[in-house]
């Protein structure tokens, strides 16, 4: 006997009739979390993501890109590095979601060695030095 979903076609929204799944697919990935224990202290840029998780430019882009484009994520551009935060939008319309996140991130395995990463790369100009050698 065959099993056919027969909710496939089911989808979450929001207030705004906004697909809520994609918010879901992007918090399924483990690197997109140690991203956003990052952000919840302060907004970064590219390079300091780099390197305080020990990513290649393309894979951190990769991820905060999914994660800007579900709405988690804002970003801004300043000379030549892209800095992300957390949006403010996202907070107050997944009020519940972010209060949870916010618990739940600090619990990972790896929050307090990516933590310690970055503590030692606070003195020193990580985007400078991203630059030369790009």
């Amino acid at each position: 006997m065959h099993r056919i979903c027969i909710y496939a076609h089911i989808k979450i929204y929001n207030r705004r009739g906004e697909i809520v799944v994609d918010i879901f697919k992007a918090l399924s990935e483990e690197s997109r979390l140690r991203i956003l224990t990052l952000l919840v202290e302060r907004e970064m840029c590219v390079c300091e993501i780099e390197v305080c998780l020990n990513m290649t430019q393309s894979n951190a882009s990769r991820h905060l890109t999914v994660l800007k484009n579900c709405g988690i994520l804002h970003y801004y551009k300043k000379a030549q590095w892209a800095y992300y935060g957390i949006s403010d939008k996202f907070k107050e319309e997944h009020k519940n979601l972010w209060e949870y996140l916010q618990q739940k991130l600090v619990e990972l395995p790896t929050y307090l060695a990516d933590h310690e990463q970055c503590e030692r790369y606070k003195t020193v100009d990580v985007c400078a030095n991203s630059k030369k050698t790009r």
